[in-house]
C-alpha cells in the first residue's frame, strides 16, 4: 500500500478545491466525465474509467444520454459472474424478463438526486436473487449490436439479501460488516495510518464502534501516529493547507478512544489540539489575509459578526473564510474534549455553535456558510449530519434539538450519496445524525438500499460511485467507501458518544 505524505494527500485536497467549482452532476451529459476518470494504481487500475459497479455482477456501466433506459457495459471485472457471459458494449436494457421501466433520474439536485431507473431497478433485482427463497440467478436482459439475448449469471447467495431491518438483525449486514472490519484493519500502513484524513477517521470509529476489543491496538497505532505527524510536520502541513481537517479528525477519535480506554497519554495530546483548534478559529477581523479582498471580493466580511467563531480550511480566514462542515466538526471537537475532562473556553465553544445555528434554516437544513437557506430549501446533507451530532453532544445544549437535524435528514433522503466535495464524509455525518432518531435512519437506508447492493464487490470491498464532485476515484477508493460502510453498520452498536452512548 502508499505510504501516506503530503503528496497522496493532495487527493483530498482535490476534494475541496470543488467548493469553489461549479456543479457537476453525477451524470454530466455535457462532457465525458466521470467518465474518463481513471485510478492510478489499486483493484480498479485496470478499468478504462469512472462507471457505476453493478453490485456483485462485477459489471462497471456509464449512464448514456441517448439510452435511458438501459446501461452500457464498459468493463467486466475478471472473477465476477458477468466474465466471459457480458461483453464490452453490451447493452443492459432489462432484468428477469423485463425491460426497466423507468428513464435515468440521477444527478446534483432536488429533481434528480438518486438512482431513479435502471440503476435502482436492478439493485432490486440483484437483491431479490439472493433471498433465501430465491435460486441466486439473475437474468440480464442485453441488446448486443442487433441482436437481443438473454445471459444468466450465477450471483450466488452467499450474502443472503438485507433484512428490513438492516443493519440491524440483518446477517448480510453482520457478514459485510465483519469482511470490512478485517479489510480495514489489514490496509493499516506500517507507520499505523489508515491513509488521508477522511480514511483514519472513519476507519478507526468504524474499529472502535465495533466494540471489539481486538481492534484497539489498530486504533491506537493510527492515533499515536497522527499525534506524531501533527508534532513534526506542522510547518509542511501550513504550507499546502487543510490542516484544520486533520486536526479535527484526530481529536474526535482521540476523545472516543480516550472514553473507552482513560488512556492517560491522550490528554495531553488532546489539549495541543486544542491549542491548535483555538489558533485556528477566526473571532476577529485581524486575523483576515489580506489578499482575500483580491482573490475572493464577494467572500470578504463586511462586519465582524460574519464567519464569527467558524473554522475554513486553515486558521484565520483565508480563501472563502469559514464554512459549515468544518466548523460543525470544530464544535464537536470541542464539546467530546469538554467530556474527556478538557477545559475548553466557553466563549469560543458558543461562537462555534453560534455559527451553526446562524447557518440553519427553519427546515434544519444547514448551508455552506453561516447564513440560512430559504426555510423549504435544502440539498446535499453532510454538513447537516456534522451539525446534527455536535448538537447531539453540546454539554450545555439541549440534546433534543439534534432531532431537527435528523428530522430534514428523514425527510430528504435521496441525496445521501453524492454530498459536497467528500461524498464518503458528508455520507458518514449525515448517517450519523439520522442515527439519533430510529425512523429517520430507517427512512435514509430504505431509500439508499440500492447505493449499499450496487456498491458492494465481489472482493468484500465497497466502491466509490460516481458522484457530484469528480474527485477521490483513486487508488484509495475502494477505501473511503468501505471505511464509511463500516461504521455506517456500526452504528446501532452504540459504543461511542457520537453514536448514541449514554453520556455520565
Amino acid at each position: 500500500m502508499k505510504k501516506t505524505s503530503i503528496a497522496s494527500s493532495l487527493f483530498f485536497n482535490a476534494w475541496f478545491l470543488a467548493l469553489a467549482s461549479p456543479t457537476i452532476a453525477q451524470v454530466d451529459y455535457r462532457g465525458d466525465q466521470p467518465w474518463s476518470q481513471r485510478a492510478d494504481s489499486g483493484p480498479d487500475a485496470q478499468v478504462p474509467g469512472w462507471y457505476y459497479n453493478l453490485g456483485l455482477t462485477g459489471i462497471r456501466a456509464e449512464l448514456v444520454a441517448d439510452q435511458p433506459k438501459a446501461l452500457l457495459v464498459k468493463y467486466v471485472l475478471p472473477k465476477t459472474p458477468a466474465q466471459k457471459v457480458i461483453k464490452i458494449d453490451d447493452l443492459v436494457i432489462g432484468v428477469n424478463g423485463k425491460k426497466f421501466r423507468k428513464p435515468h433520474l440521477n444527478g446534483y439536485g432536488k429533481e434528480v438526486f438518486g438512482a431513479q431507473g435502471p440503476i435502482e431497478e436492478l439493485a432490486e433485482a440483484l437483491e431479490a436473487c439472493q433471498a433465501k427463497s430465491a435460486t441466486g440467478k439473475l437474468t440480464l436482459m442485453v441488446k448486443r449490436g442487433e441482436e437481443s439475448i438473454d445471459v444468466e449469471l450465477d450471483i450466488g447467495k452467499d450474502y443472503g439479501s438485507y433484512a428490513a431491518t438492516y443493519p440491524i438483525n440483518c446477517p448480510k449486514s453482520d457478514k459485510i460488516l465483519g469482511e470490512l472490519l478485517d479489510y480495514i484493519a489489514k490496509q493499516q500502513e506500517e507507520n499505523g495510518s489508515f491513509g488521508d484524513p477522511v480514511h483514519n477517521t472513519f476507519s478507526a470509529l468504524a474499529l472502535l464502534n465495533s466494540g471489539e476489543k481486538k481492534y484497539l491496538p489498530d486504533v491506537k497505532r493510527n492515533l499515536r501516529h497522527l499525534c506524531d505527524s501533527i508534532k513534526a510536520s506542522d510547518e509542511e502541513t501550513r504550507n499546502y493547507g487543510l490542516m484544520n481537517w486533520t486536526y479535527m479528525g484526530t481529536a474526535i477519535v482521540l476523545c472516543e478512544y480516550y472514553l473507552i480506554t482513560k488512556e492517560k497519554w491522550v490528554l495531553p495530546e488532546l489539549e495541543k489540539i486544542r491549542d491548535l483548534l483555538y489558533e485556528g478559529q477566526y473571532l476577529d477581523m485581524s486575523q483576515i489575509n489580506p489578499k482575500v479582498k483580491e482573490s475572493h471580493p464577494d467572500s470578504y466580511p463586511t462586519g465582524p459578526k460574519q464567519a464569527h467563531g467558524g473554522w475554513g480550511h486553515n486558521p484565520g480566514f483565508e480563501g472563502y473564510g469559514p464554512i459549515a462542515m468544518i466548523t460543525a466538526q470544530g464544535a464537536l471537537c470541542y464539546s467530546l474534549m469538554h467530556h474527556c475532562g478538557i477545559e475548553i473556553d466557553r466563549k469560543r465553544l458558543d461562537a462555534a455553535y453560534a455559527f451553526l445555528k446562524r447557518g440553519t434554516a427553519q427546515n434544519g437544513y444547514v448551508n455552506y456558510g453561516d447564513s440560512a437557506s430559504d426555510p423549504d430549501d435544502w440539498a446535499d446533507m453532510g454538513r447537516t449530519g456534522a451539525t446534527g451530532i455536535a448538537f447531539l453532544v453540546h454539554p450545555y445544549g439541549d440534546s433534543r434539538q439534534a432531532r431537527k437535524y435528523s428530522d430534514v435528514i428523514g425527510k430528504h433522503p435521496q441525496s445521501f450519496p453524492d454530498t459536497h466535495a467528500s461524498p464518503t464524509m458528508g455520507m458518514g455525518y449525515e448517517a450519523l445524525a439520522a442515527a439519533t432518531d430510529s425512523g429517520n435512519f430507517r427512512k435514509l437506508l430504505d431509500a439508499n438500499r440500492w447505493w449499499f447492493t450496487m456498491a458492494q464487490c465481489g472482493d468484500g470491498t465497497f466502491y466509490y460511485q460516481p458522484n457530484r464532485d469528480s474527485s477521490g476515484y483513486d487508488s484509495s477508493a475502494r477505501m473511503s467507501a468501505s471505511s464509511v460502510v463500516a461504521f455506517i453498520y456500526t452504528m446501532p452498536k452504540r459504543n461511542l458518544l457520537i453514536t448514541g452512548k449514554s453520556i455520565k
